[in-house]
């Protein structure tokens, strides 16, 4: 099975994405990732994304369609494979498109995890990390036992400027700029799978499974 996993920040995509792969026994691969392990292994693609990313710069289109269609076709994709973070525009999907036609395959589903942009925003207000150790907390899903307190460690918790309503506000316009038009794409090719993302986290992924069969 080979899904792409789309969604805005703070829908849950990269959770619902890891508890898919486990279920099917699929690699779930993020881009992140892909960046890391090339640029740790010595690659060639990993030493040109390592010049980008050394530079402040963002790793352009093509680099990036190459390092996923590299990792894809490595042996453990084989049955398949998750997509989290990938594609995030048109011309990436387009290059998707054309990597796992050259394997012979194609895409069997994009997962649209929807929740709309208020609950994203109360979401991720809702976030405190810990200054020291790096754990994380949410004030309504996941408090800790001492308000402004780390359970783990006893440091300090924290808003990150990541979360703050005006910092997510603007990340979520950045999304439906960019992203948003591949949910139109997808749909097109009638391989769009929509699920209501402001369901509790098991829900949301009992109804991933429902969608994509046993």
């Amino acid at each position: 099975m080979r899904l792409i996993m789309l969604g805005a920040p703070g829908a849950g995509k990269g959770t619902q994405a890891a508890k898919v792969a486990a279920k099917y026994q699929i690699p779930h691969i993020s881009t992140g990732d892909i960046f890391r392990a090339n640029i740790k292994n010595g690659t060639e693609l990993g030493k040109k994304a390592k010049s980008y990313m050394d530079a402040g710069g963002l790793v352009p289109d093509e680099l990036v369609c190459d390092l996923v269609a590299d990792r894809i076709a490595q042996e453990d994709c084989s049955r398949g494979f998750i997509l989290d973070g990938f594609p995030r525009t048109i011309p990436q999907a387009e290059a998707l498109d054309a990597a796992v036609e050259k394997l012979g395959t194609k895409i069997d589903y994009a997962v649209d995890i929807e929740v709309p942009d208020e609950n994203i925003i109360e979401r991720m207000g809702g976030r405190r990390a810990c200054l020291s150790c790096g754990a994380t907390y949410h004030i309504m899903f996941n408090a800790p036992k001492k308000d402004g307190i780390c359970d783990t460690c006893g440091g300090e918790l924290v808003l990150r400027d990541d979360d703050k309503p005006e910092t997510v506000k603007k990340r979520l316009d950045v999304y439906h700029t960019q992203t948003q038009p591949l949910i139109d794409y997808y749909s097109a090719r009638g391989n769009l799978l929509e699920v209501d993302g402001t369901q509790g986290l098991e829900d949301v992924f009992a109804s991933i499974v429902g969608k994509l069969g046993e």
